[in-house]
């Protein structure tokens, strides 16, 4: 695929910080930070680049890369001012600063005066990592030095609970920085950029999760078949190896965190379930694992949706592609890596159907979120899902004011995500007996089918694909 796609929203964010710069500000402190986080392979830096390259500024670009020492960090961002488009680069030619207080000082000096530069700082939190000090520094920099020229610098992070936390109260850096967070390309940027109809779009984010380095591997116009069957048998394709390296940077295989994760990934829900898929962890190393899952966002939790409190915690992995990956490749590696990728396609083709009705669950609920108003009953500030602990009865969608205990439930839904099977008068009685066991929940609670081919019963709201892609539009 040739371009850039999507990102209209992050640009605009970018410009107009930019533009505040190019203002000034007041007491002759122009300089801006803005501390940018998202998933790994989320798009991050390519998004940098086409900013700075759009603004036709001065600017540098590092990416620190877990350097053993602070001196390689050191050198390496020499290397990257030097060779930089400031003004000052040339400063950098014959220096060897040893520390950061000394190497973002002389940095400030590079900078020019009299227009906008643009400074990236890409994984930041390798840096943090090699000097716990780091943090403290570029703090005291920025406010000596960084804050007094016409300078935006963006600070990039895939940890999103380390990036998060370096704005919050207590931090060297709290409330000196703007925050951006990067989100995976929607559903219907997918749908753009492969140029394909909207069910379709919805399979494709499932598979690739929005994440350009393995959509840009996607033919234009391709099938799932087609695409699935070629990047499957090759071991270098991104679909293969982005999940491998993200979770090899954070959760090695056998950490407890690792190990509770592919538990998850590989469809288990519930913490008893997933103790014992993990090997059978002690209560409270499976709570740590969860903690640690959770606050890094890979992993979410969620409770059913009602009138009425309920202690049925499920947990899923967040990431579409991950949850994907681990289901279908990363279990299966070997025999991708030795030629025979065609069983795992075979195994992705027989268990595709059942896997993507859980799987879509997530994305169709985000869009109805998105949904402007009016597609949905007044009031749906929420949606989710109820279930029980025998799952009897388990509901697809739930709107309601609030939550995780509502005041009012505001729709009960079902999700059909079929090929040549709409929703029908059985699936509409199936749907009323549901909803008169929902706590909350009268004869009097519109119902909501989203179908992917269609509904043929009455006294339900249908929406198709294409109404959920529209709600992910800008």
């Amino acid at each position: 695929m040739d371009g850039f796609v999507g990102r209209g929203r992050e640009l605009s964010q970018l410009d107009a910080t930019l533009a505040r710069v190019r203002r000034g500000g007041r007491a002759g402190r122009p300089g801006r930070a803005l501390l940018m986080r998202g998933r790994r392979r989320v798009g991050k830096s390519r998004l940098v680049e086409e900013f700075v390259e759009r603004a036709d500024v001065p600017h540098v670009f590092f990416t620190a890369s877990a350097q053993p020492t602070v001196a390689a960090d050191l050198a390496l961002f020499v290397e990257a001012v030097a060779s930089s488009s400031l003004p000052g680069a040339t400063l950098f030619a014959a220096q060897q600063p040893r520390t950061w207080d000394a190497a973002l000082t002389l940095l400030a000096s590079a900078l020019p005066a009299d227009r906008p530069s643009v400074v990236v700082l890409d994984e930041m939190p390798y840096l943090i990592a090699t000097d716990p000090g780091f943090e403290g520094t570029l703090q005291k920099v920025f406010d000596r030095e960084l804050s007094r020229r016409p300078v935006l610098l963006v600070c990039v992070g895939s940890d999103l609970a380390m990036m998060e936390a370096l704005n919050a109260y207590g931090r060297p850096f709290h409330q000196r920085a703007t925050e951006m967070v990067v989100p995976p390309l929607s559903p219907a940027d997918v749908g753009e950029m492969l140029d394909l109809p909207p069910a379709d779009a919805f399979d494709a984010q499932l598979v690739t999760g929005g994440l350009p380095l393995i959509l840009d591997e996607w033919p234009t116009g391709s099938s799932l078949r087609d695409y699935l069957a070629e990047a499957v048998t090759d071991p270098t394709s991104a679909l293969i190896v982005s999940g491998e390296r993200a979770l090899a940077a954070e959760f090695p295989t056998a950490s407890q965190a690792g190990l509770v994760l592919r538990a998850i990934g590989s469809g288990e829900r519930t913490f008893s379930l997933i103790a014992r898929a993990a090997g059978d962890l002690p209560q409270a190393s499976l709570t740590r694992a969860l903690r640690a899952l959770t606050d890094k966002r890979v992993v979410e939790v969620t409770v059913p949706l009602s009138t009425r409190p309920s202690r049925e915690t499920r947990y899923a992995v967040a990431d579409p592609y991950l949850r994907f990956w681990l289901s279908f490749l990363g279990p299966y590696l070997p025999e991708i890596e030795r030629g025979r990728g065609d069983l795992t396609l075979s195994r992705i083709a027989s268990s595709w159907t059942s896997w993507r009705g859980r799987a879509v669950e997530p994305l169709v609920r985000e869009a109805l979120r998105r949904l402007p108003d009016g597609l949905l009953p007044p009031g749906s500030d929420v949606v989710g899902g109820y279930w029980t602990r025998t799952n009897d009865p388990e509901i697809d969608l739930v709107g309601a004011d609030r939550g995780p205990v509502a005041k009012r439930i505001t729709f009960v839904g079902s999700v059909k995500w079929l090929e040549q099977r709409p929703f029908d008068a059985h699936d509409l009685g199936e749907l009323l007996s549901h909803r008169s066991r929902l706590p909350g929940a009268d004869d009097d609670v519109p119902l909501v089918a989203v179908s992917r081919s269609g509904v043929t019963a009455d006294g339900v709201r249908a929406l198709t694909p294409g109404d959920l892609l529209t709600a992910y539009r800008d």
